[in-house]
């Protein structure tokens, strides 16, 4: 259980960076308002994983989830650019995420 809060967690986190980019300022309220809940469940997620993942292996994860939830958000979702070397960085990080499970 505890990888599977580590995963949920991580898409909390592509929640709350995405909630990010439409707080105007925290002024935006609802947009505010899903930013605080996705921080709060997505650290209170890493937090439960890491009393059985090693915290550095948890964090590792959880923010690698979270960097290439948040790219493929915004490729997919905000026209970002998708170069081929970009894709291979964000394919770099899934495979040491993948890694370090195998590892933990």
């Amino acid at each position: 259980m505890p990888w599977f809060w580590l995963i949920v967690g991580g898409l909390f986190e592509v929640g709350f960076t995405t909630s990010l980019r439409f707080v105007d300022g925290f002024r935006n309220v609802p947009w505010t308002i899903a930013f605080l809940v996705s921080v709060a469940i997505s650290m209170a997620l890493l937090e439960l994983a890491s009393r059985s993942i090693p915290m550095g292996t948890a964090y590792a994860v959880w923010g690698g989830i979270g960097a290439v939830g948040t790219v493929v958000v915004g490729i997919l979702w905000f026209q970002e650019p998708s170069s081929t070397v970009r894709v291979l960085l964000i394919l770099a990080i899934v495979a040491a995420i993948a890694a370090l499970k195998l590892t933990a």
